[in-house]
């Protein structure tokens, strides 16, 4: 990393821990990987949102094994009616994994969601939510994680769910044909993806979230 990027994250992670979350920097996913073993133990109920970051790293590999009761909603055969049940069982897990959409320079989460299990167990629910996020997430402001989600996160969202959506076909919002968009505005697409917005500042559950940075670019 260079030395400005390394600023940032000292910066990001300093301010996340202000923001009463635990904060970690690890240089690689091996590294990760390893801390993430720390934060669970054997046993316990654990499930997570969906994640492409969750998946190159290696940790999704941890968290599904036999050491852990995963809850998968992604096994094979499973019915629509299971899986809203292992939504429902995720308030109630030991530890939630997820990545982030984006990580504000001022310790603040930013995710959009089009189903919503994800922020919701973010917001409430489980013991422990741990947010493993490479430092390509990390942004400046709250404005600029608005612009990331429009012009990254939810076109590349949409190409790995094949939804059929503006952002998918052209690479971003339709919204930024505006000059001011609003924070809400989008298409009105079936396969929408940006339909609950959550910021995560301040928490007033000190620890519940632990955010784990890695010095490497993972996810959307």
């Amino acid at each position: 990393m260079t030395d400005e990027l390394k600023a940032r994250v000292e910066k990001t992670i300093k301010n996340l821990k202000r923001n009463n979350m635990d904060a970690y920097f690890c240089e690689n996913a091996e590294e990760a990987r390893e801390l993430v073993k720390t934060l669970i133990k054997k046993g316990d109920t654990i499930t997570n949102g969906g994640s492409a970051t969750l998946k190159q790293t290696g940790v999704y590999d941890i968290i599904s094994s036999s050491d852990y009761n995963y809850l998968d909603r992604s096994r094979e055969g499973i019915t629509r009616e299971e899986v809203e049940e292992i939504y429902l069982k995720a308030f109630r897990a030991d530890a939630f994994f997820t990545s982030a959409n984006a990580i504000t320079e001022n310790g603040e989460l930013y995710n959009v969601d089009g189903n919503s299990n994800r922020v919701a167990a973010i917001l409430y629910g489980p013991k422990s939510v741990v947010v493993v996020a490479g430092v390509n997430k990390i942004v400046k402001d709250i404005d600029e994680a608005i612009y990331r989600v429009k012009t990254i996160a939810a076109p590349q969202n949409t190409v790995r769910l094949n939804l059929d959506t503006y952002c998918n076909k052209t690479g971003k919002c339709v919204s930024l044909q505006k000059d001011n968009p609003e924070l809400c505005d989008g298409c009105h697409s079936a396969g929408r993806v940006c339909c609950n917005y959550v910021v995560s500042a301040q928490q007033r559950h000190v620890g519940r979230i632990k955010v784990i940075i890695i010095g490497e670019e993972y996810g959307y």
